[in-house]
C-alpha cells in the first residue's frame, strides 16, 4: 500500500499546518479544523455572480468617484472643492510628487486595476471563456489584495473634515457617496471571490 497521498488531495491548516484529505463541498459548505478550529475551506454562496456584479458595479462607480468633487470647504467667503484627481493634481502642483504618486498609486490606479481584474475572473468564469493564461493573471491579481488603500484614503477624509469642522464651513458632495460606494464594491468583489474553488477549477482545467 502506498504511504504517500497526492499533494493535490491534501489541504493545510493555514494556522497550525494540521494536514487533511482534501473535502467535496457545496454551496454554503465549510471545513474546521479540528486541532485549532480555524477555517480550512470555505464554499461560497454564487460567487462569480456576485463578484461579476459588485465588480461591474464598482467598475461604473470609479468614474464619478474619481472626477466628482468629495467635499467642499468655504473660508472667508471663499468655496474650494476637490475631487479625488484635484487632490493628486494639487499634490503635483504643490512639488510633492512621491506623495501623488503614491496616492494615484494605491487610491486610483491598483483599486481600478483589483475591480477591472475581478471582473475579467468573473466573467471569463460566468460566461465559459476559460483559457490557460487566466491561471497566471489570477497568481498575479493575488498580489494587488495588499496595495489598494481606498480604506485608508477614506480614513483621511474623516479625519481632514473633523479637523477642518470647527474653522470652516464645509459641504459633502456627491464624489463622496460615489467613492464611498466604490470602496464598498471594491471591498465586496474582492470577498465575493471564492479563490479554492476557482483555483480548483482552473487547476482541473489546465494543469495535468
Amino acid at each position: 500500500m502506498n504511504k504517500t497521498k497526492n499533494a493535490k488531495q491534501l489541504i493545510a491548516c493555514r494556522q497550525c499546518d494540521a494536514l487533511y484529505d482534501a473535502p467535496m463541498l457545496k454551496q454554503g459548505q465549510s471545513t474546521i479544523c479540528t486541532r485549532c478550529g480555524c477555517t480550512l475551506t470555505e464554499r461560497k454562496v454564487d460567487s462569480i455572480e456576485r463578484g461579476f456584479y459588485w465588480s461591474l458595479g464598482g467598475i461604473m462607480l470609479s468614474v464619478p468617484a474619481i472626477l466628482l468633487p468629495i467635499m467642499g470647504v468655504t473660508l472667508v467667503g471663499q468655496y474650494h472643492h476637490a475631487s479625488l484627481l484635484d487632490c493628486i493634481l494639487a499634490l503635483i502642483d504643490r512639488g510633492f510628487f512621491m506623495i501623488a504618486t503614491l496616492v494615484f498609486l494605491f487610491t486610483l490606479a491598483v483599486p481600478v486595476v483589483r475591480l477591472l481584474g475581478a471582473f475579467y475572473i468573473t466573467y471569463s468564469f460566468k460566461f465559459n471563456r476559460l483559457r490557460p493564461s487566466l491561471l497566471h493573471f489570477f497568481r498575479a491579481y493575488h498580489h494587488l489584495d495588499n496595495w489598494a488603500m481606498l480604506n485608508v484614503f477614506m480614513l483621511g477624509i474623516v479625519v481632514s473634515m473633523y479637523k477642518l469642522l470647527d474653522d470652516t464651513e464645509l459641504s459633502v458632495n456627491m464624489g463622496l457617496l460615489a467613492f464611498i460606494l466604490w470602496l464598498i464594491c471594491s471591498t465586496m468583489a474582492s470577498s465575493a471571490l471564492d479563490q479554492d474553488y476557482i483555483w480548483q477549477e482552473l487547476e482541473n482545467e489546465f494543469v495535468d
